[in-house]
């Protein structure tokens, strides 16, 4: 008979959640701590990340709060050495960090534009190639890209094209990365979150009117709390999914289908 819980069990694993200082982050990284894993925090706010890693370590896992730009070479790689350093190995890879700039594309400038690109896709690449050369060498990783609703379709009323552009370069990233890295037994997989209160759009929710349109077209009729990503994230981080790899899984209450 099939033993569930060691399917989602990440005892003795650890794992790395780029930006998870607040927000989606956050939730993601103490939903794997519960599930076992001790935890490293890149975070470009080094107190947010010290907060964050000591609420892990109340859970009783080990945590390392990085201060880190995860768009500098220099500092990935110091990252990588130092949970290599502290922990002898790295299992799992989110990459989380992302930011948006709203605004439509006539009045976007060619810097704001680079900017969404260098932390939502480029940060992506940059962290990914680091770590898989970590992983490659014991034939074995998790890797979970967080994409977005913005990356399979767009949103009414919401100009953010460098937003579109990236998140769905995230998705098509996760594929090609998953065909190459499958040999070297690392699965790489995104998670696309629908509508989720975070720091990037909470701004949004002051409008009742734009709110009542979002709630409308949401079949479930609510936003997602970000505890609501824990279970797609330690199922695709843990043996469960160990035979799933290349695969874009949208957590929207049901946006994407009407």
């Amino acid at each position: 008979m099939l033993m569930m819980r060691p399917l989602f069990n990440l005892t003795g694993r650890t794992a790395i959640v780029t930006g998870a200082g607040r927000g989606l982050g956050r939730a993601m990284s103490l939903a794997l701590a519960e599930a076992g894993a001790d935890v490293a925090i890149p975070d470009i706010d080094g107190t947010s990340a010290e907060r964050v890693a000591g609420e892990i370590e109340s859970l009783g896992r080990r945590a390392l709060a990085i201060t880190a730009d995860v768009t500098v070479p220099a500092q990935i790689d110091a990252v990588a050495e130092g949970v290599m350093q502290a922990w002898g190995r790295i299992d799992i890879l989110i990459n989380n960090a992302g930011i948006n700039i709203r605004k439509p594309i006539l009045e976007l400038t060619e810097e704001e534009f680079d900017a969404v690109y260098r932390i939502n896709l480029k940060a992506i690449f940059l962290c990914s190639r680091r770590i898989a050369r970590e992983m490659i060498p014991r034939k074995y990783g998790k890797i979970i890209n967080i994409a977005s609703l913005a990356g399979v379709m767009i949103l009414r009323s919401l100009d953010m094209s460098p937003y579109y552009v990236t998140k769905a370069g995230v998705v098509q990233f996760t594929r090609a990365s998953a065909s190459e890295w499958a040999q070297h037994g690392i699965r790489v997989n995104a998670i696309s979150p629908g509508w989720f209160i975070t720091d990037l759009n909470r701004h949004l929710w002051d409008d009742p009117v734009g709110s009542k349109i979002r709630l409308e077209h949401t079949p479930m009729g609510r936003v997602g709390q970000p505890e609501e990503l824990a279970g797609t994230a330690i199922y695709l981080a843990s043996a469960a999914s160990d035979y799933v790899t290349g695969q874009n899984i949208v957590v929207d209450g049901g946006y994407a289908v009407w």
